[in-house]
């Protein structure tokens, strides 16, 4: 599901032709990308969700293919598309994030993502409204994104008491 979910964003992207303005949007790819390395660094052996491998052979492999491919692809087709007008807009953030619900819904009815520490797929749809105005806010203004996505991230670490007070190898013991 998830090497086929990359076809499938690659096919979407060549398709638009807004992989031409990778350039315009790069520093908001890395932003994203940066995210979910960090997610990644700071929850280990303590995941709130996980993707499980379906042909690649492990999670470290198949967030690897959501890092530098697909979250990538998934910036470009936000930012390369997005458009003028409130309601426009309105209807831009929800398109996105209704996508990202349903991907995940597919994906947790399949077995390919598991949730753990309370996390669950409201939680995810909480952080996809957030996740998609700080990409816009990110390519406007990125300071101010960086401190905000500080905050962010500090509240879902102490909500989900995270521990990133203990070695990684310690945790989930």
């Amino acid at each position: 599901m998830h090497i086929l979910l990359s076809i499938i964003m690659i096919a979407i992207l060549w398709k638009s032709g807004l992989w031409r303005d990778w350039q315009k949007y790069h520093t908001v790819m890395l932003y994203f990308v940066m995210g979910n390395l960090l997610y990644n660094f700071l929850t280990a052996n303590y995941f709130l969700w996980r993707l499980d491998a379906d042909f690649i052979s492990n999670h470290t492999l198949t967030e690897m293919l959501y890092t530098f491919i697909i979250f990538p692809i998934t910036t470009l087709l936000f930012m390369g598309n997005y458009p003028v007008g409130k309601r426009k807009i309105l209807l831009h953030y929800l398109w996105y994030i209704s996508w990202y619900v349903f991907v995940e819904w597919i994906f947790s009815k399949a077995g390919y993502i598991e949730y753990q520490y309370g996390w669950n797929i409201l939680w995810s749809a909480f952080f996809d409204c957030f996740m998609f105005p700080m990409l816009r806010l990110f390519y406007k203004k990125p300071i101010i994104a960086y401190l905000i996505s500080i905050v962010i991230g500090a509240f879902f670490l102490w909500w989900f008491k995270v521990p990133v007070h203990i070695p990684v190898e310690e945790r989930g013991k």
